[in-house]
């Protein structure tokens, strides 16, 4: 059942809820993972490590949002269930209990790496079929690669 008609054609209003539903599991699951690290992290970067989570945490938060509400303007009904996330969520996690801040530095790059190479593939997907959700993906992959490199920089010298 469709509640709210959409302005594009079925074709691309698949395509782009797919990307946006994708994206919405990718969001809410990196919600989950940085917080779970943020609660257990340990080491001498602990501080700063621990803001830097927050602020991955409220990006995903915040896009997540926006992503929802797009597949909404669609006539898609989002899903955000906590079974959704469960089944459908790919990327690295953290593992069970206390992190050294290293792995977590190692966890968030690998995660935001994975999560930003997906959000590319979703932007090739949507370019014809609705230029407007492939903006939005554009916008979310800048702030994710921003992410992404603050924890680069973690990791600096290398060994």
């Amino acid at each position: 059942m469709t509640v709210v008609r959409s302005t594009l054609p079925e074709d691309a209003r698949r395509i782009a809820g797919d990307a946006l539903q994708s994206t919405l599991v990718d969001l809410l699951g990196l919600s989950l993972i940085g917080k779970q690290a943020h609660w257990n992290i340990v080491g001498p970067r602990f501080r700063s490590i621990h803001l830097q989570l927050d602020e991955v945490v409220d990006t995903a938060r915040t896009y997540s949002d926006t992503v929802a509400e797009r597949a909404a303007a669609l006539g898609l009904p989002p899903d955000g269930r906590p079974e959704t996330i469960a089944t459908a969520y790919t990327l690295p996690g953290t593992k069970e209990g206390w992190q050294r801040d290293n792995e977590v530095v190692a966890l968030m790059q690998e995660t935001l790496e994975t999560a930003i190479a997906r959000l590319r593939e979703r932007i090739g997907a949507t370019e014809k079929a609705d230029p407007v959700t492939q903006d939005l993906l554009i916008g979310i992959t800048a702030e994710l690669e921003k992410q992404r490199w603050m924890f680069d920089a973690e990791n600096w010298p290398r060994d």
